[in-house]
């Protein structure tokens, strides 16, 4: 409850302009600024020169007209951490999503590496460009880098659903992964990243359903495969995830896509107030938060109703998000 209860402070402070919430005192942030510095330092200290780019036509053997596939965010949704397109997250997606349309998929990428939510309104301008069908955000880990107050990380993300779904896209958001599980940040740091992390997560869920977006828990990017094998699951950097780091993360957010799309039913799930249903996504990566009706009606007493769907079981640690998809192992 009092995880909700935060998420949703944030989310309302997004809403009126406030700044959210701070609670290091001052000898604590010394001790966490010097230790995120030499976590920068071991990060930088092995290079991943920029992503590859992964726009252009994916299915071309399918039938009908192309859907627009457009990405935004940081460099998780640019791809870094890897050495060629398909090994993308954008790559993987569109793979997965003409398969499951029967359409081939048009990807442009204009998420860019180091972006913080403030980037997001020049990215939505150029994806506007391409009327996309489909919009997937991955954003959130500079800001929380960064010390950006998580209500105005989440005032710019909700603007940016806001235009997209304006403009006819369906939009699904990657949350703010878990940089607790990145193993340069220790202890305290990796605690309180942990926090952060998993709070901006919360309220970005609670942002993009109340927008008419879908939201997945990247978390710790299904930290149980992470955890168990993070040498194959993080890159050269043990920052940016690797190629099957990225696989596992794709065959999370997939079938958000396909659920906007109309291409496959939700699962039955959990209809809970959506500061709740944010709050409980956050601790467990890999799940799904969409808007949702209960008893005819999508507001409830405590605000927006919204489904808690948990789709672990079609994220693997061996597999792409769809069977069609490459094995990038």
């Amino acid at each position: 409850m009092l995880r909700a209860f935060t998420a949703r402070r944030i989310a309302a402070a997004a809403a009126y302009g406030g700044g959210g919430i701070t609670a290091l005192g001052g000898i604590t942030f010394g001790l966490l600024v010097m230790e995120a510095r030499l976590a920068r330092r071991i990060i930088l200290a092995t290079p991943n020169g920029d992503p590859p780019a992964a726009d252009g036509l994916y299915g071309e053997g399918q039938d009908g007209p192309p859907l627009s596939l457009v990405m935004l965010g940081d460099s998780t949704a640019a791809g870094l951490g890897v050495h060629v397109p398909d090994e993308t997250p954008a790559a993987l997606l569109a793979v997965g999503l003409s398969a499951l349309a029967g359409r081939p998929v048009r990807v442009t990428n204009v998420a860019r590496p180091g972006s913080r939510s403030h980037a997001l309104g020049g990215q939505v301008d150029r994806a506007l460009q391409t009327r996309p069908d489909m919009a997937v955000i991955m954003i959130g880990a500079n800001d929380v880098t960064g010390r950006v107050p998580p209500a105005e990380s989440v005032r710019h993300l909700g603007y940016a659903v806001e235009r997209l779904r304006a403009a006819g896209s369906h939009v699904v958001i990657g949350t703010c992964p878990d940089l607790g599980s990145v193993k340069p940040l220790m202890p305290p740091l990796r605690w309180f990243a942990r926090r952060a992390c998993r709070q901006l997560a919360a309220a970005q869920t609670i942002a993009a359903v109340e927008r008419g977006a879908r939201s997945v828990s990247l978390g710790d990017l299904l930290g149980r495969e992470f955890a168990a094998d993070p040498r194959s699951m993080f890159s050269e950097d043990r920052y940016h995830p690797s190629a099957r780091g990225y696989a596992a993360a794709s065959a999370a957010v997939l079938p958000a896509m396909a659920s906007a799309l109309g291409l496959e039913h939700d699962l039955a799930g959990s209809v809970l107030p959506v500061s709740m249903a944010a709050a409980e996504a956050a601790e467990e990566a890999g799940t799904e938060v969409a808007g949702a009706t209960k008893d005819g009606s999508t507001q409830g007493p405590r605000g927006r109703w919204a489904a808690l769907l948990r789709r672990r079981d079609v994220a693997s640690a061996d597999g792409a998000p769809a069977p069609a998809a490459p094995d990038p192992a």
